[in-house]
């Protein structure tokens, strides 16, 4: 809903006060909805699709930090203090003695380093400079100046494990999952709102029919009481009569009260003021349409974010099974680098007379007697696996199920609106012939009253033909992330519209 906002420009006080004394005041506002309007205002105000937006978001946001991480990377690292007091052991050759001297120190030190991952092997390449300042304090003063102008280095781990080609599998995959599963959110918004909807509206239609049937009741009452007079009908009947008024009566004020909750539950779901009146307008019948359950299992297959998880877990199994298989031997890795170095008590000579700095090393890590733990941990990560991929199965067993069924009633519920429409009109010309043919004493109470509830179930019936029809519809949608009335998908439109 659009807020109006009023922009005054100075004017005289005079005015103001006349413009505040005529304005009406205002009360309890009034809004009629139809479906469609209720899921826009669904879609865009209500706290479950501010949730939707804001896990994608989420998402979105995780896979932008995986992006940055395929680029290279600067970061400054700093200590711009460092103070040490401590009393050091020392070997003095004179008196073949060992002695302890109390030390003093100050440092400081400042570097740049460039780092880019390297996915094709899984190492990192990067390129560094430092800086370091040390001064001595104490019986011995010194000061010295240690620089790196440029290192460039390479670290790699030699157990063929590569995190960055599982990274580069999953969480492209990942956030394809977060796109779907945005959409099928939004679908499970409409779906709700459809519910909403509807639980209004059958309020609204019980609160109708009690307000029809009390003032009807009231009618027949009084027509009653002058037909018990020309002996036309027995005093029980002029009671039933009576009670009949009283009970609608009552049952009018158990409806308000139901239609008053409905009503302010959809306003809550709507992120509306609570107090609003809303009125609705039920949607027509809806045209004939035929899904194929064939079509609908294809969309699903393609769409639903479902299988993107099953995907996304049993990759994610896959990556542990690799990495657990490969640490299960042993751990090594590979370090080298090329640069230059200098030290001198001046700074101006830190960077001249540069001396080659070349560091070469491999590290071997191999367990002796771990008793068993790398090779819990590697069958541990293949049964997972396995549980993955049979979960992955019997989640799409579930899915297409779903699909199944959702389509078969949807195929049906076309059908059960036409003869509840039909239902619906029978009942209505039933019920005014029976009052009409009661009230010059041609039918008797048993049959108006008979009259009266079928004419109340077939409203109802109808009512509920309508949701089930919709909510099928929308549950459709969601599974199959498709629109079968216009033959489009809803992931390429909403891409086009938002630019995914």
């Amino acid at each position: 809903m659009k807020r109006r906002n009023n922009y005054m420009r100075p004017i005289t006080l005079l005015f103001i006060l006349g413009w505040l004394v005529g304005r009406p005041a205002t009360g309890q506002q009034t809004l009629t909805l139809s479906l469609e309007r209720t899921i826009e205002i669904a879609a865009d105000s209500s706290l479950q699709s501010f949730r939707s937006k804001n896990l994608y978001l989420s998402s979105y946001w995780q896979y932008r930090t995986y992006q940055a991480g395929r680029l290279p990377s600067l970061s400054l690292n700093l200590t711009p203090a460092s103070y040490y007091r401590y009393i050091a052991q020392r070997y003095d050759s004179q008196n073949n003695i060992d002695i302890y001297r109390p030390q003093q120190n100050y440092s400081a030190s400042g570097g740049l380093m460039v780092n880019q991952n390297f996915d094709f092997l899984g190492g990192s390449f990067y390129l560094q400079s430092d800086l370091e300042y040390l001064r001595n304090f104490g019986d011995t003063k010194s000061t010295q100046y240690s620089s790196i102008p440029v290192r460039v280095g390479y670290y790699q781990d030699l157990l063929g494990y590569n995190p960055f080609k599982w990274e580069k599998r999953i969480e492209p995959l990942k956030y394809e999952k977060a796109k779907k599963q945005l959409l099928y959110e939004l679908e499970g918004v409409s779906e709700t709102a459809t519910t909403y909807f509807f639980n209004l509206a059958m309020a609204q239609t019980e609160y109708d029919i009690a307000r029809e049937f009390s003032a009807s009741a009231d009618t027949l009452y009084r027509i009653g009481q002058e037909r018990l007079k020309i002996a036309s009908i027995s005093q029980a009947d002029l009671l039933t009569l009576k009670l009949d008024a009283i009970n609608y009566k009552n049952r009018l004020k158990n409806a308000e009260i139901s239609m008053k909750r409905s009503m302010s539950a959809l306003a809550a779901f709507l992120n509306l003021d609570k107090t609003t009146e809303i009125r609705l307008e039920l949607p027509e019948r809806p045209r004939n349409l035929e899904i194929s359950l064939d079509e609908a299992i294809v969309m699903a297959r393609e769409n639903n974010p479902s299988y993107l998880d099953m995907r996304q877990q049993v990759m994610e199994a896959e990556q542990s099974v690799d990495k657990t298989r490969k640490e299960s031997v042993f751990d090594a890795s590979f370090r080298a680098s090329v640069g230059f170095n200098q030290v001198s008590d001046q700074f101006r000579y830190a960077y001249q007379d540069l001396m080659r700095q070349d560091i070469v090393s491999v590290s071997v890590s191999i367990p002796l007697i771990d008793w068993g733990v790398r090779k819990g941990k590697y069958n541990m990560a293949k049964n997972n696996l396995i549980i993955a991929q049979i979960a992955a199965r019997q989640e799409e067993q579930t899915v297409e199920e779903d699909v199944l069924m959702t389509v078969s009633e949807f195929n049906m519920q076309q059908d059960l609106i036409v003869s509840a429409e039909e239902a619906m009109e029978l009942a209505e010309m039933a019920y005014n012939e029976t009052r009409q043919r009661f009230i010059i004493g041609k039918a008797d109470l048993n049959s108006l009253t008979l009259s009266q509830q079928r004419q109340q179930e077939a409203r109802q019936n109808y009512i509920s033909a309508l949701q089930n029809y919709w909510l099928s519809y929308f549950k459709i949608r969601k599974l199959t992330l498709h629109d079968f009335e216009t033959g489009t998908s809803l992931f390429s439109l909403y891409e086009y519209k938002h630019g995914f």
